[in-house]
């Protein structure tokens, strides 16, 4: 099983064509790479913040050690993929980035990968997310989304022009580099047509032709009516994002999924009156309900969408070598605890041991994707990534900070891997034998369960009936304090 499980979820690495900096794409059966697959561990690199997160997957900002070159880290859970049928998407992902050449796509720069998880070494867009500026900024100007937009649409006639649809067109998915200008990345979702100008998967453009991937917000309703995936719905998603920018939240948001797609359906529009004539015309077509009646999606192609007035002034032929937008610096928030303090636990991923330093430089910091998260959620998010201790929660619980530790007793010290969940529960397992040990009473009283730090390694967990000692080599005695007060305030 285990043997299979590996074959199916590894990046087999094919020999190049050509010489050196050849693109190496054999238009055949088989699939050969550009990106090479490297034989580097997670602990090749200092990992610092993250930047986002995905259903199996998380991004990190990782600096690697010996050259100092700084990437955006796709860290792939290999044991949620196959459980959940991903392998299909995740290789699509890969052989896509390889073979797409665009200055406004995300590049892929190298692979490899580990006993539980697949690394994706992706360039790293240090001006954040496009939805970072829209929530910094409240909403975008005009002229700011009318440069945006259309450099999202520069790549989006690239990617059409390849055979490619890409399902998930939002804020989210749109990253700036340092000087502000827009790379379309996730291609997590995509779907290649018959006609695809790049080496797919065999049949994988035979897949099901209606299945509903995307985010609610952006998603088209043919697509709710099951039609086929098409061009037009990247148009459609185009067109939502346009609306984003100038109003600072989507033009379908409602309290429920269910709710969102009624007025999907509906084409329940309404535009602020700031909006100006061309902005409002412009998202009224791309928005349109007949897919092939959308700017960019009729016989004409891309030409009557990058003629629209709305694009009046736009030099399409210089667009990436124009000045950017100024960027909106993320504000510092107040809040019990810092997950910038906080160095990843490598512990937890792939095959690093808790007794590897691992201490991310200062200048590895990033803006998560939404100052509106909270920090909790923030550490939660990085320590869950892990499936070796799934089995040891409950339906629904989420793991929110968890280290390899050593437990001190009179005579002997003992290592557990000591789990805090959002429940909240306070439990400890046996590395060695993956079994459960004991668990900590919890209680949100501080006089019934509180936490005393006596150096940044060594802390107690103090109960009416149990006073449990702890050492962490990876010296974070005061995020387990934090997390713990943090979870009973809550």
């Amino acid at each position: 099983m285990e043997r299979d499980f590996e074959t199916k979820l590894q990046f087999q690495q094919q020999p190049a064509v050509g010489g050196a900096g050849s693109k190496a794409v054999q238009r055949t059966n088989s699939i050969a790479f550009r990106a090479p697959q490297e034989q580097f561990t997670v602990n090749d690199f200092e990992l610092g913040k993250l930047l986002g997160t995905g259903s199996y997957s998380k991004v990190v900002k990782a600096k690697k050690n010996d050259t100092g070159n700084v990437y955006a880290l796709k860290i792939m859970d290999k044991k949620f993929i196959a459980k959940e049928n991903k392998v299909s998407y995740v290789k699509m992902e890969r052989i896509l980035l390889d073979q797409l050449e665009h200055p406004g796509i995300i590049k892929l720069c190298f692979t490899f990968q580990d006993t539980y998880s697949l690394y994706m070494a992706l360039e790293c867009c240090e001006g954040g997310e496009l939805f970072d500026q829209i929530t910094r900024k409240g909403r975008l100007t005009e002229d700011e989304a009318c440069f945006y937009a259309a450099e999202v649409v520069d790549a989006l006639e690239y990617i059409h022009s390849m055979g490619i649809i890409h399902r998930d067109i939002k804020p989210e998915n749109l990253l700036l580099t340092t000087d502000g200008h827009i790379k379309i990345a996730d291609f997590g979702s995509v779907k290649p047509t018959r006609h695809a100008q790049i080496t797919i998967l065999p049949n994988s453009a035979n897949e099901k032709a209606c299945t509903f991937v995307g985010t609610a917000a952006y998603i088209p309703p043919e697509v709710l009516n099951s039609a086929p995936a098409a061009f037009a719905n990247d148009l459609w998603a185009l067109g939502c994002t346009i609306y984003q920018m100038l109003s600072g939240s989507s033009p379908f948001k409602d309290a429920s999924e269910w709710l969102i797609f009624q007025r999907i359906i509906a084409r329940d529009v309404k535009f602020p009156e700031y909006f100006s004539d061309e902005a409002r015309d412009l998202i009224d077509k791309l928005l349109d309900t007949e897919p092939s009646k959308r700017l960019g999606a009729g016989p004409d192609g891309y030409a009557p969408l990058k003629n629209h007035p709305f694009f009046k002034g736009i030099n399409w032929q210089n667009l990436r070598k124009l000045p950017a937008p100024r960027l909106a610096l993320e504000k510092k928030i107040s809040v019990d605890f810092d997950i910038q303090d906080t160095p990843w636990n490598t512990a937890h991923i792939g095959d690093a041991t808790a007794d590897q330093q691992n201490i991310p430089d200062a200048n590895v910091g990033f803006a998560s994707s939404s100052e509106a998260q909270s920090h909790m959620s923030r550490l939660a998010s990085i320590d869950s990534f892990d499936s070796r201790w799934q089995e040891f929660l409950k339906p629904d619980e989420a793991i929110v900070m968890t280290s390899k530790l050593k437990k001190i007793r009179r005579l002997t010290n003992k290592k557990v891997q000591l789990i805090l969940t959002d429940s909240p529960r306070l439990l400890s397992v046996d590395p060695s034998r993956m079994t459960a040990k004991t668990s900590i009473v919890w209680s949100n009283d501080p006089n019934e369960l509180n936490v005393q730090v006596a150096s940044s390694s060594s802390f107690k967990i103090c109960t009416p009936r149990k006073v449990s000692s702890f050492e962490d080599p990876k010296q974070r005695a005061w995020q387990w304090k934090k997390a713990i007060e943090g979870l009973q305030q809550r």
